[in-house]
Order: C-alpha cells, then structure tokens, then sequence
C-alpha cells in the first residue's frame, strides 16, 4: 500500500504523529497530550505519514514569531519530527520535510527554526547552524559571584499568577535587542514555560518561580527545579537545575546569578542554552569551576530569501550584495541579493560572499559570521573586502539566544 503524507485531523492523529518521535523517547502521547497542545500546534501544522490507517511518522511546526535584529519575524518553529524504526530508510523524513517546507512557504513564513536532536540530518534540507550555546554544571560551593561587584536588588518567590504577569513583560524587553528568541503568547508561558504537572518534572521537585526586584520594580527572574539524587541524607546530591534566567540589564542579570549560586542546601547548580556572550563567566570567582560546556542550539532555514533579509536591520551603512549558490527545495532563492538601505533586490551586482543557503540560515541572526563560514570552507569571498563587509552589515549587537528547546 502507498505511504501518504497529510496533515491530521483529529486529536488522535494528532497523538499518533507525537508518537513516532515519542518512541525514541519513551513518550506515549495521548489525546489529552494532542489536546494540550493544540492552542499551540494547530492540526493544520500537524503532518503524518499514514502506511494504510496507521500513522509511522509525524512532522510539526508552532506558528510563532522569532526575534531577528532590528525586530520579529513570523517562523515556522519545526519540532516532533520523527519516523518509527519500523519504516527507516524508505525516504519518509525527506519527504515529510519536503511537505513540510512548501507549506512553510505558502504560508508566507519566511523563516524556520528547529533544535536538532541529531545534528547530521537539517543541513540537507538547507538548515543552518544559527546559534551556539554554553551549559553550566557547576559544584556551588566552589563558585560565587565575585566579591567586588556590588548588590543590586532583592528576590523573592512568587506564584505561578504572579509570574504569569510579571515574567512575560520581562522577557519581551530581552528579546527586543536579543536575536533568536521565541516571542511567546500568554498560552506558551502557560503551557510551555509555567507548566509544572508531575510528569512534566523531569525527575525533579515543583517549579520554583523567583522574581527579582529592584526599587520595588520587576527586574529579573529565574524558574528552577530541585533535583535530588541518592537514597538517604548522607549520600544526597542536591542540584538547582535552571530553566531560565533573565536580567533585563546587565545588573539584573548579575543579581539573578547570584542569587541562584548561594541557594542554601544545594550542591550544584545546572542549567543550559545560555548564549556564547552570557558574561556569568567572567561575574563569578572561578570561571573553570562552571564546567563550561559547547552545544548546537538553534538552526535556521532561510524559506524566502527576499522576505528574510528584508525583515531584519543591518549593522553598517551601504549595499552589500550576497549570492545564494544553491538551494536543495527552492530555486527561486538561487541568484544574488543586494542589501540597500534596508531594501533588498535581485541584482547582477558583483556579489560580495558567496554562500549556500544553509550558509545564509547561520549567518542570518548573526551569531556565525561570514569569516567563519569561510574558514569553515562554507562560504567563499567573491570581492575583494567582501567577507568583511557582509560581516559588518550582518553583526548583531547581542549573540542569538533561544532558552528554551522546542
């Protein structure tokens, strides 16, 4: 029988397609899960692989805006993107995305994002690195903010209400400089940021909710769990696992950090996807002592290069063109492009870089530049001072962040 691909149509094949990702997961959606999430993953986002009635591969994009320099864009946020081992091999990714992408474009979303669970697969579907991330797993006894910084503001803990009203304010104003950042509805904070059922836990205790404040005013916050590992009080491990931490200045951030490192009772404290210029590193005592580590965080596929490059603002003055060699799904995203003045037109202008577009999804939120793509031999100067100018013109004021996978 012919393997189709379409969209689902109910909650039930809503939570079949879940299930091809789940598997490797040990995740068994139900109804109840397809329903939950359907405020934020319509059906009409939904894409399943039906080998007669059954579903063996599911594919979904959020409708969401991400954060770009200079502003917002509409994105398709791709995620549960899974086939069951059962079907492997037979092409169904490849042709999942491929669905996935036209509609993408038809629907006039010039961008996607994803989070790779393995890494090897996206570029062949014109994904590129955008972001990279630090994680921390850092022993508290042994870490502390510096002693010459000063104290700036209190914390104290607030309800799952409270926060609901305070901490979306305060990552709205983050996200205005920060590229990468998801720009999320009251239901995302209630489903995807403050949701604390059980079995959402992950292991850990309920949801700490922490509100900083300066002069009586919202300044910072942070959500963290209590992890704790061993069998009995003397073999207790205890580790603060953060899922989010946000200043909206410099000392805000500061004071959030350090309010999460002297957290009596605890002995480590963790937490993931902070962006590569986060400046913890160089607040505390003892930088090596974070155990710093290097993920891959956000990918980022250009769908409309036209669109794209002209929903975001440019760091330097004058034209500056690109060349896009090679595009594997839309060939009308193949030729050069000439960036004036925040107008972007084709254009037989001499390009200044030539890049692929898994090449212009990095350096398009400008947290991989140009230079390094050509290093990396994924890209290539075509004008003499051309790498430096696309580098110039593309920079942004803060590296991407996106704190949360999706």
């Amino acid at each position: 029988m012919a393997l189709r691909i379409r969209t689902v149509r109910d909650l039930d094949e809503q939570a079949a397609a879940f299930s091809a990702i789940g598997h490797y997961f040990g995740w068994s959606p139900t109804r109840e899960d397809a329903e939950r999430f359907s405020p934020l993953l319509p059906a009409d986002r939904m894409h399943a692989v039906f080998d007669g009635d059954e579903i063996v591969g599911g594919a979904g994009a959020f409708p969401f805006g991400l954060t770009v320099p200079g502003g917002a864009l509409p994105c398709a946020g791709v995620t549960v993107v899974g086939v069951l081992p059962s079907h492997r091999r037979r092409g169904l990714l490849r042709r999942m995305m491929d669905t996935q992408l036209r509609d993408v474009r038809d629907r006039g979303e010039p961008i996607a994002a994803l989070w790779a669970s393995e890494e090897t697969i996206y570029g062949r579907f014109g994904y590129g690195l955008a972001s990279i991330s630090h994680n921390i797993d850092a022993d508290r006894h042994r870490v502390a903010i510096r002693r010459d910084l000063p104290h700036d503001g209190s914390v104290r803990l607030v309800t799952n209400d409270e926060a609901l009203r305070t901490f979306p304010r305060l990552y709205e104003r983050v996200g205005r400089t920060r590229p990468g950042m998801i720009v999320r509805t009251r239901d995302w904070w209630s489903i995807r940021r403050l949701d604390d059922r059980p079995e959402t836990r992950g292991g850990g205790g309920p949801l700490v909710r922490a509100l900083l404040e300066r002069d009586g005013r919202p300044v910072g916050y942070a959500l963290y769990r209590l992890v704790k590992e061993g069998s009995t009080p003397e073999t207790w491990t205890k580790t603060i696992r953060v899922g989010e931490a946000v200043g909206v200045d410099d000392a805000a951030t500061r004071e959030v950090w350090r309010f999460l490192l002297q957290i009596d009772w605890t002995d480590r404290v963790a937490a993931y996807h902070l962006p590569v210029d986060h400046p913890l590193p160089l607040l505390v005592d003892r930088i090596n002592k974070l155990r710093l580590s290097v993920w891959d965080a956000l990918w980022l596929r250009v769908v409309d290069v036209r669109a794209s490059l002209a929903g975001r603002t440019y760091g330097a003055a004058g034209e500056v063109t690109v060349e896009v060699v090679s595009d594997p799904h839309f060939p009308e995203n193949v030729g050069r492009w000439t960036i004036d003045g925040g107008e972007v037109r084709r254009t037989r202008r001499r390009p200044d870089v030539r890049v692929a577009v898994d090449g212009l999804g990095s350096a398009f939120l400008g947290g991989i530049s140009f230079g390094q793509l050509a290093r990396a031999g994924r890209a290539e100067e075509a004008a003499r001072g051309g790498i430096e100018r696309a580098d110039a013109a593309f920079r942004a004021s803060a590296a991407p962040w996106c704190p949360e996978i999706f």
